[in-house]
């Protein structure tokens, strides 16, 4: 099954659990790491390229845990959206869920739907608002539009 970015958000609020608790753990044996081993021991985490596990979600939009770790109150991810593709589907509108949001664009253009605005954020702009605010992502532009994302849980 691949649910929409805010269906994905309403099970994770309705189950209590965090965004990152959806991504497959990484094997810590998937190729040579260089002393990764003893950078865990001492609480440290890494995590290679090649062990991130991204989700693709219904619309095409593929989430990646950017933090080596699950993180309790803390989802560190990137997103990718083509073009065309939304939060929403359809006609389903805004949104919100749990926690505060910080969004930078790496690459592309999204346009973020507030309950009474919209902003266009091209590669290197950055947004942050509090997640109970009815909101909406989509790429409107031709290019794939590539994010990355903190959100803070209470």
């Amino acid at each position: 099954m691949r649910p929409s970015v805010v269906r994905l958000l309403a099970i994770t609020d309705a189950l209590g659990v965090s965004l990152s608790d959806v991504f497959e753990p990484t094997d810590a044996a998937a190729g040579p790491r260089g002393g990764a081993a003893e950078l865990e021991h001492a609480g440290i985490a890494v995590t290679r390229a090649w062990e991130a596990s991204p989700v693709t979600l219904d619309g095409g939009v593929t989430f990646r845990r950017l933090s080596p770790n699950p993180t309790r109150g803390l989802d560190f991810f990137e997103s990718i959206y083509p073009p065309g593709a939304a939060a929403t589907l359809g006609d389903a509108g805004l949104f919100k869920h749990e926690g505060y949001e910080i969004g930078n664009v790496v690459a592309g253009e999204l346009t973020v739907e507030l309950a009474d605005d919209e902003v266009v954020l091209g590669a290197g702009d950055s947004i942050s608002y509090p997640c109970s605010v009815p909101h909406r992502i989509r790429n409107a532009g031709v290019r794939p539009a590539v994010a990355t994302w903190l959100i803070v849980h209470p």
